[in-house]
């Protein structure tokens, strides 16, 4: 057995598969091994040059009149940045594009880049930096980049007590589940914050908070949150997180946590019934609906106290604030009225009247229009905040719950069938225009079918302008669809879970200023970089240099501290039967056998993914391992190890690969 890092296949993105379509069958796994193998003999002896002093300056490459500016730095401050940049420190890179003529910024592109090992002692010439690119473009396995920046993650919020992390462009085989998060009982609510690197998740049957650290996909906390907690809400300034405290009781309220230190800083009693939760831009005011009491609290954030309650009507289900009118709205299920409330006032200003079985409320992405869904009536309502008059009463599908946006188009999912409506954002508040309204199937079941609905988004925006993944935990699949067409172009198996809500963590090159597109990485491990830059239109390729310093501490926790040996010979494994695997593991610094792990942990999957069992090993003596599993199905069987008290996880392990065939043949 040989000791190999698990290669990763890369996948085109959905928006891609016109031009590249894959399907991976059992019967190509042995080529698959054969390419993996090949993939990681020549990585070992590629001849990696000695990392040199990196760049003090930044590159800059010019063609077709257009400049690009790269640049890369550590975020932490100080001694990173007098000893450069250090394998498994996080950095900023940055891409800076401009016109050569003008010097304005070129905006709306859509650039990808990659960090890749150098294995010559050159930087790659025009021609070697296109094949570079072009391999990662390709189906290939043997040239998969150190460091994709490209990426995103799909998140999905599940019926049972986990988290899906679904990754569209890589996957163990053609499976594109890359880990599920473990947590102590369902979610309800979740909310990451701006930097992506944690998510606070809800789980109110053990009364918790669980925080993600989405670098490790670990739980780092669960912490106390009152009782009940479902809605959660992250102030602008991520000072504090906001949880509800559901209840019939006077006890019912908001608790809040320290985002940094994921304390508890207070509990607020607001009333009774479902609360929901929204800020003013300054964070200055929190606004909380309290449903069964019928109204709307303000609270002084940094006081940390209320200042008075607002009877708002009957059952408040919903609000939001806008920036533009400053005022919070508030919609009410009983009585169909949308409250309009001054923001630094909390006087109630107005009030619009629609009909009762209001469900939900959004704005538009510039604030403006309010989008008001009505589950009774099956109809939406949309107002302009500037005058805060009714503009128009649209029909939906069966028992509409929920409002999202694109830039150009509102999505509004039905409960009660599997459609998705579009309502058109341009013509709406236009003098004889209505809004166009067409829908999609977002999926083939209706929502309602599945055991049960979360308060998240069922429905957000793709890291692809002009799409959107829709979660549909009846079909237990997530669906991604382009504007302009008929039907979803594809999806995402949640491999027979529920998704109940979905949430995108994108970590690639976005345009976070006009011109600039950044995005920030983890650098995996030292040597001398190309970072692969590439733009369809202008079309510009160029590879720029990085070099990463060594962390001697980093290494020293590389270094393998056990052997793992298969005792069984024989690869072939009966379907259906028990399967004993023994393996030995012994100490690599003396060769002695270690017997006395209490965490080595078996990781057992059928490729390409559609199961797998977790488990730990049991020590029977003499470093001599037993792990025991029932192959349900004929196909190739990959068997990877883990020792966390040692610090190696499974990628740092080598793993074994066994055949199971019906016992008849």
């Amino acid at each position: 057995m040989h000791c190999v890092y698990p290669t990763i296949q890369r996948t085109q993105n959905v928006s891609e598969r016109k031009s590249v379509r894959r399907k991976h069958s059992l019967f190509a796994i042995p080529l698959l091994m054969l390419n993996l193998l090949t993939a990681a003999a020549q990585t070992q002896s590629a001849p990696a040059t000695a990392p040199s002093e990196p760049p003090r300056t930044a590159q800059k490459f010019t063609r077709e009149g257009i400049t690009v500016e790269f640049t890369i730095e550590p975020l932490m401050a100080g001694e990173g940045n007098r000893a450069g940049l250090r394998e498994g420190a996080e950095a900023l890179v940055r891409f800076k594009i401009t016109d050569i003529n003008t010097g304005q910024a070129v905006t709306n592109l859509r650039p990808t880049a990659w960090i890749d090992l150098r294995t010559t002692s050159q930087t790659p010439d025009a021609r070697a930096c296109r094949e570079k690119i072009q391999s990662f473009l390709q189906a290939n396995y043997a040239t998969r980049p150190d460091i994709d920046l490209n990426t995103y993650f799909i998140l999905a919020l599940n019926h049972e007590a986990n988290i899906s992390v679904i990754d569209p462009l890589s996957g163990f085989g053609s499976s594109k589940l890359y880990t599920l998060v473990a947590l102590k009982s369902p979610g309800a609510d979740w909310v990451m914050s701006n930097d992506q690197k944690r998510l606070f998740v809800s789980m109110p049957l053990v009364n918790q908070v669980a925080v993600v650290d989405t670098a490790t996909w670990k739980v780092l906390a669960n912490l106390d949150a009152g009782t009940n907690p479902q809605r959660l809400a992250l102030q602008h300034d991520e000072k504090y997180l906001w949880v509800g405290n559901d209840g019939d009781t006077m006890a019912g309220g908001v608790t809040l946590l320290d985002a940094a230190t994921l304390k508890i800083v207070a509990h607020l009693r607001t009333g009774t019934g479902h609360h929901e939760i929204a800020f003013t831009n300054d964070d200055r005011y929190a606004f909380i609906t309290n449903q069964q009491a019928g109204t709307l609290s303000v609270l002084d954030v940094p006081g940390l106290r209320k200042l008075r309650d607002l009877k708002v009507g009957a059952r408040p289900t919903g609000l939001a604030f806008s920036p533009l009118s400053k005022a919070v709205y508030v919609i009410n299920e009983g009585d169909g009225a949308i409250v309009v409330v001054d923001g630094q006032r909390q006087e109630i200003l107005a009030r619009l009247s629609t009909k009762p079985g209001l469900a939900a409320i959004r704005f538009s992405p510039d604030g403006r229009y309010g989008f008001v869904v009505n589950r009774l009536t099956n109809a939406v309502s949309i107002f302009d905040t500037a005058t805060n008059r009714l503009l128009h009463t649209l029909a939906l599908g069966a028992a509409p719950d929920q409002v999202s946006f694109t830039k150009n188009f509102a999505y509004i999912r039905s409960l009660d069938n599997e459609f998705v409506t579009m309502i058109g954002l341009t013509e709406i508040g236009q003098a004889g225009l209505e809004a166009s309204v067409t829908r999609f199937p977002g999926g083939q079941k209706a929502p309602r079918l599945a055991q049960q609905t979360a308060l998240a988004d069922a429905i957000v925006a793709a890291p692809e302008d002009g799409a959107v993944l829709v979660a549909n935990p009846a079909d237990q699949m997530i669906y991604y669809y382009a504007e302009g067409m008929a039907a979803p172009m594809g999806s995402f198996q949640n491999y027979r879970r529920d998704p109940r809500a979905v949430l995108v963590l994108n970590k690639s090159l976005r345009e976070t200023a006009p011109g600039i597109y950044t995005t920030i990485v983890k650098l995996t491990r030292p040597g001398n970089f190309d970072v692969a830059f590439l733009t369809d239109a202008p079309r510009l390729v160029n590879c720029f240099d990085l070099t990463v310093q060594a962390d001697p501490a980093l290494q020293k926790q590389r270094a393998p501290t056990i052997k793992i040996e298969p005792l069984s010979q024989d690869g072939t494994i009966n379907v259906g039967e028990n399967y004993q695997l023994r393996f030995k593991v012994t100490d690599v610094s003396t060769g002695q056998p270690k017997s006395d792990l209490k965490d080595i942990g078996v990781l057992t999957f059928l490729a390409p993914g559609i199961w797998q069992q977790r488990g730990w090993a049991k020590s029977v003596g003499a470093g001599i391992y037993e792990f025991n599993f029932v192959p349900p199905q004929a196909g190739i069987y990959y068997i990877f190890f883990q020792c966390p008290s040692l610090g190696m996880p499974y990628t740092q392990t080598p793993y074994l690969i066994l055949q199971a065939t019906k016992s008849s043949t």
